[in-house]
């Protein structure tokens, strides 16, 4: 899978870039139809501490992308937000493409 990283107003993180790719490879060895990754980190001036450090994620994949967004207080929180989010809606693509 070829993953791409987009960083708005945030430093490139090694380590932020290992992490994700380590959840995103766990994503395509049960979800075998995706074929690459866009990860967006930003930071977003805001007043309240519990969010303003978004993660976003598109996936490529036959059919339409998949995409999820999150902020919260750490990027690593929102990396773990959004891959949830992407399972449950992969689950749910995978659920049609069986009924039919």
């Amino acid at each position: 899978m070829n993953i791409n990283f987009e960083y708005h107003e945030v430093a490139a993180s090694p380590r932020l870039e290992a992490f994700v790719a380590e959840k995103l490879n766990k994503l395509e060895n049960k979800y075998d139809s995706i074929v690459g990754a866009d990860v967006y980190f930003k930071k977003e001036n805001t007043s309240n501490p519990e969010i303003g450090k978004i993660c976003s994620v598109r996936l490529s994949m036959p059919g339409p992308t998949i995409f999820a967004e999150t902020s919260t207080a750490s990027f690593e929180a929102s990396v773990a937000k959004v891959i949830t989010e992407l399972r449950s809606q992969l689950q749910k693509r995978k659920e049609k493409l069986k009924a039919h």
